[in-house]
């Protein structure tokens, strides 16, 4: 019994009464079962036995609930207000609606059903389990053709990595061009700024690119950087361009890499005109290059795109230069501290 004598609410007392045998409980019950007056004459008794004893009402509500013959311990379930409305019937048509209309707010559900817009949305996300998402914005709408050119790539690279799943990676080399700008804004995620909960955010002016900027061709693998080729101003590449550009790649590419240009090179390109011309088709040839075709509109097949450049613009975006030469400072400087783990990321996915 002295377990209560630290104890004064119902609730946490009662989870005590497991270490009292029932011994000690029907002595308990005895001794509050007689009169008032023989009650009251035992407080001081037990306050002086066990110290500082319950209340009076409290271990009155024990007696009662000793007398009735309940001697547990736990909780009592509360009689809480019944769902009446979480029904199988009020969930299949609710399910019903959705599917007729994916769009459909939930306080309109709630309006045709009758119920509650809280309880609209508990059937929702935990009876079927369903959430309200936005749809992803994509570049263009495919047609059943260019869908079906996306597959075309992928299956020659599983057949290529079928057939020498040992060296594909090793000969794998991916080319594409982008354009350095000597001012490039910065994206909204860069301008965020610690300030205190009362400040106002920065409201910046909206600003275009520049009209400086420089074409930056780059060949890598999965060791890192192989060429870099920055077009001077007043120049277009074209096919011819793009082939000697080739043939410096290969002789770069031997010194660097010996080991690996044992057998042919594959070449992984975009379909830009000068890489689809008949003569670059014919240097790939003439230098034992086998090229994988680009599908289209797929910037998620191009390594290039989704990996390399993101980080790259990152970096510039924000910053001023005065000419391109300190863009391709810049460029170089944030490209040469790469780790060849970097390159290796996007040939494993």
């Amino acid at each position: 019994m002295q377990v209560f004598s630290c104890y004064r609410g119902w609730k946490k007392a009662c989870l005590l009464t497991r270490a009292i045998s029932s011994t000690s409980r029907r002595q308990l019950s005895t001794s509050f079962s007689c009169k008032a007056k023989r009650r009251r004459k035992f407080m001081p008794f037990w306050q002086k036995l066990w110290g500082k004893a319950p209340l009076y009402a409290t271990v009155k509500k024990w007696v009662a609930q000793f007398e009735r013959g309940d001697f547990s311990t736990c909780y009592a379930p509360r009689r809480g207000w019944h769902k009446t409305v979480t029904t199988p019937e009020i969930i299949h048509q609710i399910h019903k609606l959705i599917l007729e209309y994916r769009r459909i707010p939930a306080k309109s559900i709630a309006e045709q059903l009758g119920i509650s817009r809280e309880r609209v949305g508990s059937i929702i996300h935990e009876d079927l389990d369903m959430r309200n998402l936005s749809a992803k914005w994509v570049p263009k709408c495919l047609n059943a053709d260019q869908k079906r050119q996306r597959c075309q790539p992928s299956d020659q690279s599983l057949e290529f990595l079928r057939h020498d799943p040992n060296d594909f990676l090793l000969r794998l080399v991916t080319m594409v061009e982008t354009w350095l700008y000597q001012y490039d804004p910065e994206i909204k995620q860069q301008s965020m700024e610690w300030r205190n909960s009362g400040s106002p955010r920065s409201k910046p002016f909206r600003v275009q690119k520049s009209a400086g900027k420089v074409l930056a061709s780059i060949f890598w693998d999965q060791d890192g950087i192989l060429l870099i080729d920055y077009l001077p101003r007043g120049q277009t590449i074209n096919a011819e361009h793009y082939s000697f550009l080739l043939v410096q790649m290969k002789d770069i590419s031997k010194e660097k890499r010996r080991g690996n240009f044992k057998k042919f090179v594959l070449v992984l390109h975009d379909n830009a005109p000068s890489h689809r011309a008949l003569s670059t088709q014919k240097k790939l040839a003439y230098l034992g290059f086998q090229y994988i075709d680009h599908p289209p509109y797929s910037p998620d097949l191009a390594p290039s795109d989704y990996h390399l450049f993101s980080g790259l613009k990152k970096q510039l975006k924000g910053r001023h230069f005065s000419s391109d030469a300190e863009v391709i400072e810049a460029a170089v400087s944030w490209l040469d501290g790469l780790y060849s783990s970097f390159f290796l990321v996007p040939c494993m996915s």
